[in-house]
């Protein structure tokens, strides 16, 4: 039976929660694989280390690029002496192996599957074994997500519902249980998002940050720079699906075609 390991890293705040989660995913026998090591942290290795002991480790993995999970990557695979894998190059990261959708890691006796789910960034990885699934930051404990690009992000959430998921393990937050009841939450939430921003530009928001004063009153600064991007996930997919128009930089409701 497979052992699953959490090191809390050191940098909470209002996007990251407690910190970024860093997994440990061992295959039972001692041999492992550690996804999302976070920042640069000396201390935060030191842990990891810690936590793996003499267990022999196989690879670091990376679901996405962002700062707050790939940067100490690359170092300490290197200090391990194993190969960093993930979906491309990004800032603070370069995998020694390039991951696909579909793709497979062996972890002794355990296999994971990799699955491609862009939407909260392009190079964005979930790594499942059995029915257990590391989401990074595409499924979040205790709140939503930023999206930088919404239609595909929908679609990578359809994409793992309803595959017999248990648990998910997320970059951030608790893990969670019920991951089909989880998934229908973020979908109706993110749908829910999208008719409150339309009906603001109905309603006369005319630019992404009056919809964000209007639809995203309730949250704090600190966290207005992240709703931002994802009403402009939002704007983008209002307008390929020809709801809204954009002329010179406002925005307003589409002009109804003529039968």
């Amino acid at each position: 039976m497979i052992r699953i390991d959490r090191v809390l890293a050191n940098n909470p705040g209002p996007a990251t929660g407690p910190g970024t989660n860093t997994w440990l995913l061992d295959d039972g026998h001692g041999t492992l694989v550690i996804i999302d090591p976070g920042p640069i942290d000396e201390s935060h290795m030191e842990a990891i280390h810690h936590t793996v002991g003499d267990r022999s480790v196989v690879a670091v993995l990376v679901t996405h690029t962002h700062e707050d999970h790939a940067p100490m990557a690359n170092p300490l695979a290197l200090d391990l002496g194993v190969p960093a894998l993930g979906y491309a190059p990004g800032p603070g990261f370069d995998p020694d192996l390039r991951l696909a959708d579909g793709g497979h890691v062996v972890v002794g006796t355990a296999r994971i599957e990799v699955v491609h789910t862009p939407g909260h960034s392009e190079d964005h990885l979930c790594f499942r074994v059995d029915d257990v699934m590391f989401t990074g930051d595409h499924i979040m404990g205790g709140s939503s997500v930023m999206v930088e690009t919404m239609g595909p992000y929908l679609d990578s959430l359809e994409k793992i519902r309803g595959t017999g998921l248990r648990r998910l393990h997320p970059g951030h937050g608790e893990e969670m249980e019920d991951p089909d009841l989880v998934i229908d939450w973020y979908l109706a939430h993110r749908m829910q998002r999208h008719e409150q921003i339309y009906e603001a530009i109905k309603a006369g928001a005319d630019s992404p940050q009056a919809i964000v004063e209007t639809v995203y009153s309730e949250i704090g600064i600190p966290l207005q720079a992240l709703a931002l991007r994802s009403v402009q996930a939002h704007l983008t997919l209002l307008t390929e699906q020809g709801r809204i128009a954009s002329d010179h930089g406002e925005i307003a409701i589409a002009s109804s075609k003529a039968p």
